[in-house]
């Protein structure tokens, strides 16, 4: 991807750091929208595209079952919606 269009896609986005959590796994991370309607219902409008996945950037991946597993660190990962329990925004200091 050229900078370029990282660029276009920062700048028509929302970005929002995202907690989300599954029966296996914990995950934090990045997760985008475009910049239509309103900021503070990108979580609702994100779960609720009716797509089957999102996409998450620059994310940390635990594993509940395997505590003694290392955290797992990945440019990106697709979450499935159907695995979610809980997502919520993380908010950054």
């Amino acid at each position: 991807m050229e900078n370029k269009e990282i660029l276009e896609l920062t700048t028509s986005a929302w970005r929002e750091k995202v907690y989300i959590e599954t029966t296996e796994h914990i995950i934090s991370g990045y997760i985008f929208m475009p910049k239509i309607g309103k900021r503070n219902r990108l979580l609702s409008e994100v779960l609720n595209t009716g797509k089957n996945f999102i996409a998450v950037k620059n994310c940390s991946l635990e594993y509940k079952l395997l505590p003694n597993k290392n955290v797992e660190y990945h440019d990106f990962m697709q979450v499935n919606v159907a695995t979610i329990l809980i997502m919520r925004p993380l908010y950054e200091d």
